[in-house]
């Protein structure tokens, strides 16, 4: 959208006359910088929630850390960003989004330095939660200014690529963590894997405020504490045993707090019901609307078998087939490079196919994987990487195929004064969908295994897992036949 069209709009503040957004199909340069900051906040947040994983042995050794302060450095990063998401969203809303995105940068930001020096796990795992607070205030903006920024091809091509740059980390961030601490630069063994993440951040804050265009609600009214403490009290009591249950075996208070957590949530959507006309933290007539509704279920469905699809995947290349870490990093590698493939198209049909593309990303995902299913069926032991490259590949293809139009044609239809609050609510569908993937892990991987790591039980335990995926790709395919059937309809803007 042209900076004239944000100041025309009555519930909007006026853009800056320095801050050119495009009117017209090419984008101009001043668009192209905003894109690319809001595509780099954006990796360098989902990068962090995983690069750490192939660094953990490295910390435990540096910093002398247990396995419970390793198991919060993982922890301590996902739950505030969870619980942050959806009053982030709304402080964008009120208080501007540029404002939110480079306040939750200078908190990412500082907080990365302090991982960086830390010497013991107490502060590590204290500014891995200050991480997370500024993700929560960050990744909430990007997907609203995006919304309210772009339009017709520009936007269908800006959500295609932020389905390529959410595809891309979710995968390399692995990858990235084992090579920067084998790498050992300056003999600072993992702590470069926190340490990058400074310069780049200061890149964002400096680009972001003279070229992301400022949007906000022209009336800002007050945030509603009581509907942001409800919120956040739900999540926690919900994600917590969620999250925990598996790895103490499902004492009972995973369940007494997940109870509490639903009743929680009960009161805080009774709370925004008799909030609607006072400034609720959600605005609740979103949901009437099948696109939304739909497509945030669909969200929560992608996010839920990634959860448990990558999790077993990675136990099952090196316990059920014996890979090194390195061999394993590699077949996420091949992954990736599918998804890019699949975002890539997706960018490039610019909004062209309406949701027959991401239907199409998920029929050739459950394809592939039930290829690779009967493929790990009848290798068993001797199924080499090589062997797995063409459904892997086709798995990554089909993924990559979803995420951006996804997100372009569920938010499409939010008005843009509610653009914050969507956005956090609908990432915030993908974080709950994640925490219950990794529970359900405990259903259909570990109740095979009981925790062994050998080979035959991790490989019949991961081909059950894939019959459970293969059933989530179909719902989900199931789900995005709530989204516009043709592009550029009236729905769709």
């Amino acid at each position: 959208m042209s900076s004239a069209a944000l100041g025309n709009e009555p519930q909007h503040t006026p853009q800056p006359p320095d801050h050119p957004a495009p009117h017209h199909p090419k984008m101009a340069l001043a668009a192209r910088i905003a894109l690319l900051v809001l595509l780099v906040a954006e990796l360098m947040d989902i990068l962090d929630q995983s690069v750490v994983l192939t660094a953990l042995p490295a910390i435990q050794e540096s910093t002398g850390a247990g396995p419970a302060a390793v198991q919060w450095l993982t922890t301590g990063y996902s739950l505030p960003v969870a619980v942050g998401l959806i009053t982030g969203g709304r402080l964008g809303d009120l208080y501007g989004r540029r404002r939110m995105l480079l306040s939750g940068t200078v908190v990412f930001t500082t907080a990365s330095l302090l991982c960086g020096l830390a010497t013991g796990p107490g502060v590590l795992i204290g500014a891995r939660m200050l991480q997370g607070v500024g993700v929560a205030l960050m990744i909430p903006q990007v997907l609203a200014t995006l919304h309210v920024t772009f339009e017709g091809q520009n936007r269908s091509k800006a959500f295609g690529l932020y389905g390529a740059v959410l595809s891309l980390a979710n995968v390399l961030g692995p990858v990235l963590g084992g090579l920067l601490t084998e790498a050992d630069l300056f003999g600072l063994s993992w702590r470069p894997i926190f340490l990058i993440n400074v310069p780049v951040g200061l890149a964002v804050l400096l680009l972001g405020r003279r070229f992301v265009p400022e949007s906000t609600v022209q009336k800002a009214d007050r945030l509603d504490l009581t509907g942001m403490l409800l919120s956040a009290l739900a999540i926690v009591l919900i994600l917590v045993p969620l999250t925990e249950g598996h790895l103490h075996h499902w004492p009972l208070w995973c369940f007494v707090m997940l109870a509490t957590g639903l009743l929680a949530l009960g009161v805080f959507l009774r709370h925004q019901q008799c909030k609607q006309d006072n400034a609720p933290l959600v605005p609740l007539p979103l949901f009437r609307s099948r696109q939304f509704s739909g497509g945030t279920a669909a969200q929560l469905t992608h996010g839920l078998l990634c959860g448990l699809f990558f999790m077993t995947w990675t136990l099952y290349l090196q316990r059920g087939l014996g890979m090194s870490p390195f061999h394993a990093a590699i077949a996420f590698v091949l992954l990736s490079f599918g998804e890019l493939a699949g975002a890539t198209i997706a960018a490039k049909s610019a909004g062209r196919f309406a949701r027959r593309l991401p239907q199409a990303g998920a029929l050739i995902a459950l394809a592939a994987m039930a290829a690779y299913g009967l493929q790990a069926d009848a290798g068993q032991a001797d199924l080499t990487l090589l062997a797995m490259t063409p459904p892997v590949v086709l798995i990554g293809f089909g993924l990559g195929m979803v995420s951006g139009p996804l997100a372009d044609m569920s938010l499409a239809g939010v008005p843009h004064e509610n653009a914050g609050s969507a956005s956090g609510l609908f990432n915030t569908a993908m974080h709950l969908g994640i925490a219950l993937g990794t529970a359900l892990t405990a259903l259909v991987f570990f109740a095979t295994t009981g925790g062994s790591p050998g080979a035959g039980l991790n490989r019949e335990a991961f081909t059950t897992v894939l019959w459970w995926v293969g059933g989530l790709l179909a719902l989900l395919w199931a789900l995005m036949f709530c989204l516009p059937e043709r592009a550029h309809s009236p729905a769709d803007r």
